[in-house]
Parts: structure tokens; C-alpha cells; sequence
């Protein structure tokens, strides 16, 4: 692998405006907002996924939104993505939301299991590695008595959506860090808790 290699930053969510605000497009919205701090816009590439491509640092970087009908098939896109841009593995970083961390928490990590994220296991299981780094942003558990398909898909609450605007910087803050100064550096910014 070589450093100037371009980076990939895949946030993972369900297509459809429908899904746009809830808990399961958590990837998708930390990705909007760093294309947005960069002036980017995501187009669509043939390849069942919106990129959109950023500098930081004079490092590639591509965000992309898989698009494939649902969010637990996103290793195909992933992969596709990863090949036709030349990205190698040690450069995927997979946005997932997470429902073992408080709304507002988040944590960067290189491998390890895809904590109960189909999304997350798809991308593991077709590229064959977990060795990619997963940026993984709370949403809580379901209050008792709701299942967690149905949590995931709700809308986040008018509390969560007020405090987004600081908890997508702070992801955004750490997905640029990683990229300048490396994993152990942007661990230490970001896996906090909320």
C-alpha cells in the first residue's frame, strides 16, 4: 500500500428519501456532512452508489452512499467501489450506525466483528477481510417492547436532531483526522462518549 493511495469513506443507509432521517442512515448523513464542509456533491456512478470526491490534505478521498435496495447487501457496492477507484482495503473506512453506543457516541475502529450491522457484514463477508476501519455512531436501544427493525428505521427524535449538527462535526472532524494524521490520532479525538 502506498500512503498517497485515495482513501474511500463509505457511509452505509438505505436508498429513498423515505429513510433519509432515520437511525439505520446514520452512515449516510455522516457522509453528507463531510462532503458538505468540502463543497462536494454526490453523483450517481453506475456502480450502485452516489460518490462524491474531496481533498484533504492533498489526499483523495471518496464518499459514497451505496445504493443497492437495501443497506444489508452494501458489500457489493463496497467492493465495486473499492476496485474501480484502485482503493486498497487498509484505506475503507465503513460509517455504520450502532446500537450498543448512546445517541451521540462514536467510535473508530480497524476490524473486529460487525457488531449485529448487517450492513457492515456484507461488506466483510464479500471483500473476504474485516481489516477496513469502521466509524460506529450511537443510536441507543429501542425503548423495551419496540424491536430493533422497527427503532432502526424511525426517524431520530427532535432531541437527537438537535444535537446532530455537533455529533456529525465530530465524525466528520475524526474521518478527516484519520485521513492527515492516521487512526491512532483520530481514536483519540473521537472515541468518547456522549
Amino acid at each position: 500500500m502506498t500512503p498517497d493511495a485515495p482513501w474511500l469513506i463509505a457511509g452505509l443507509g438505505n436508498p429513498g428519501p423515505w429513510f433519509r432521517l432515520t437511525r439505520h442512515n446514520a452512515g449516510f448523513l455522516a457522509v453528507d456532512r463531510l462532503a458538505e464542509r468540502h463543497g462536494a456533491r454526490f453523483r450517481r456512478r453506475g456502480l450502485a452508489a452516489k460518490v462524491a470526491e474531496i481533498e484533504v490534505d492533498g489526499r483523495e478521498v471518496l464518499l459514497a452512499k451505496p445504493l443497492w435496495w437495501s443497506i444489508n447487501l452494501s458489500g457489493r457496492p463496497v467492493a465495486a467501489l473499492l476496485r474501480r477507484y484502485g482503493v486498497p482495503v487498509e484505506h475503507l473506512v465503513v460509517v455504520q450506525d450502532d446500537l450498543d453506543f448512546a445517541y451521540g457516541a462514536a467510535k473508530l475502529k480497524r476490524g473486529g466483528g460487525p457488531g449485529g450491522h448487517n450492513g457492515a457484514r456484507s461488506v466483510g463477508d464479500v471483500l473476504g477481510t474485516r481489516d477496513f476501519v469502521r466509524l460506529r455512531f450511537g443510536i441507543g436501544r429501542p425503548p423495551k417492547g419496540q424491536s430493533v427493525g422497527d427503532y432502526v428505521l424511525k426517524k431520530f427524535t427532535e432531541d437527537e436532531l438537535a444535537a446532530m449538527p455537533g455529533v456529525l462535526d465530530r465524525c466528520a472532524d475524526s474521518l478527516e483526522t484519520l485521513v492527515r494524521l492516521g487512526l491512532n490520532r483520530a481514536q483519540d479525538a473521537l472515541n468518547v462518549t456522549a
